[in-house]
């Protein structure tokens, strides 16, 4: 089992024959760990999840949520292989909502500082992230700062429960559950390169109105029924 894109290319590289299977992976593809989603080849197989589209719904999610946004941080770790192509989709939806999207890079917790600073020096209306492992694994400490800052913060589940404003993506609890099913195949003697990347089904909207009223924001009640959670 490894986690992420990080950990599937780590594991790929240090052996071709043992069978790896990614919970959680966003581009598969894109970053080589396969040659396909419907034969992956190989050794590796697993779960992935629409990161570029949920990445570029977040955007939108985010002008549903506050219509006057403009400029939107993209916290990003600058060694994801994955950023090119996410950041691509992402600057797409942009352009259809008009909205200017900006790039910051953190590549550990000792870089977030300065990367919010910059942010609020440049003045951006909300705060958003590709997720990858690292950031992941610091969500308390990302929405710490968004709060510290006052950045309306859009990301996964990890970073609006530890008060973030929004959160939208795949329910990756159930991923890690699918997973344990690839695992029981090769077991049992399924070769990984023949196993189909499932792709994620679920996706779910959160919003903390504890988040928004410690913003001074009011979230639409149209979108506040759209949600799978409100953290009141």
């Amino acid at each position: 089992m490894a986690q992420g894109t990080a950990g599937a290319s780590a594991a790929k590289q240090a052996t071709a024959t043992v069978p790896i299977v990614v919970p959680v992976v966003a581009d598969p593809v894109a970053t080589g760990l396969v040659a396909s989603l419907a034969r992956p080849g190989g050794n590796v197989t697993g779960l992935t999840w629409f990161s570029h589209e949920v990445s570029a719904k977040r955007l939108e999610l985010l002008r549903d949520a506050l219509p006057r946004t403009k400029r939107v941080a993209v916290l990003i770790n600058p060694t994801f292989p994955a950023n090119a192509s996410i950041l691509q989709a992402m600057e797409l939806r942009a352009k259809s909502l008009k909205l200017e999207i900006q790039q910051f890079e953190a590549r550990g917790p000792n870089e977030f500082e300065s990367a919010f600073t910059a942010m609020a020096a440049k003045r951006v209306d909300a705060v958003t992230i590709i997720d990858d492992a690292v950031l992941i694994a610091n969500a308390k400490a990302i929405a710490n700062l968004a709060a510290k800052k006052r950045l309306p913060l859009m990301a996964f589940n990890e970073t609006v429960e530890a008060g973030g404003l929004m959160a939208y993506g795949p329910n990756f609890p159930e991923m890690y559950r699918r997973a344990a099913s690839y695992v029981d195949k090769i077991l049992k003697g399924a070769k990984p390169g023949e196993l189909p990347i499932e792709q994620a089904t679920k996706f779910e909207l959160v919003i903390n109105l504890k988040a928004a009223k410690a913003l001074g924001l009011t979230i639409p009640q149209s979108l506040l029924q759209r949600a799978d959670e409100v953290i009141r």
